[in-house]
């Protein structure tokens, strides 16, 4: 049977007792927050099969977290983290776009809104905004997950820099980058809109969440670090 040393990149996926044990209370936490929006809130559930709905946010914001807590980027030049930053705030930027937070002005009404109690938790407190130059749906979890795309491509970045190693594993984690925007696009597809209803009524939010999580766990991962 294969081992692996203490330094293998595998385990950056292991979680430690300490995570299981955080981890336990974090979403016993969250399940009494979604039992309290049930009794109070707004939204209510169609079918069983709609529970996903209020799930997915808390899924992208646990892995959220976890990625954050387990990355730490290597050791760079100044000129290194300048060219990590840029690209890390380009990568976010195009997210943004097509995950739908960022958009063209609208030519209706405009000005600003706040859903607090109207969406499950994850989805709000998510502020919209319509302009004549510009339209912003900013979802949290969205907003919470795309950020730690963008902090976990610029430690990529930093790790490749400092490797000699490269080929096909660091060309995958590269090309993992792509899914998540790839993603969104195919969310925007399937429910096309403006707006916080449509945001959390429409789309395919089972691709994303499942590419988000992939795509979290292989830059974490990151196999060709020294």
């Amino acid at each position: 049977m294969a081992t692996h040393t203490p330094d293998s990149p595998l385990n950056r996926l292991r979680p430690r007792r300490q995570t299981l044990v955080w981890g336990a209370l974090l979403v016993n936490t969250e399940l009494l927050v979604l039992l309290a929006y049930a009794a109070l809130g707004n939204s209510t559930l169609n079918s069983a099969a709609d529970v996903r709905y209020w799930l997915y946010p808390f899924v992208w914001l646990n892995v959220s977290l976890w990625a954050l807590v387990r990355t730490s980027p290597a050791d760079a030049t100044a000129r290194q983290r300048r060219l990590a930053a840029v690209l890390a705030v380009g990568y976010f930027a195009v997210l943004a776009y097509t995950g739908g937070l960022i958009g063209g002005g609208g030519h209706g009404q405009t000005g600003l809104r706040v859903a607090w109690l109207s969406v499950p938790p994850g989805w709000g407190p998510a502020v919209s905004y319509t302009g004549a130059g510009v339209s912003l749906v900013l979802v949290p979890y969205r907003v919470a997950g795309y950020l730690t795309l963008a902090y976990l491509v610029y430690a990529t970045v930093l790790d490749a820099a400092g490797s000699a190693v490269t080929g096909v594993l660091g060309l995958l984690s590269c090309v993992s980058c792509s899914w998540p925007v790839l993603a969104s696009v195919v969310t925007g597809i399937a429910g096309s809109g403006t707006g916080i209803a449509t945001a959390v009524t429409s789309g395919s939010y089972g691709i994303s969440t499942v590419v988000f999580v992939a795509t979290v766990a292989l830059l974490v991962w990151r196999p060709f670090g020294d």
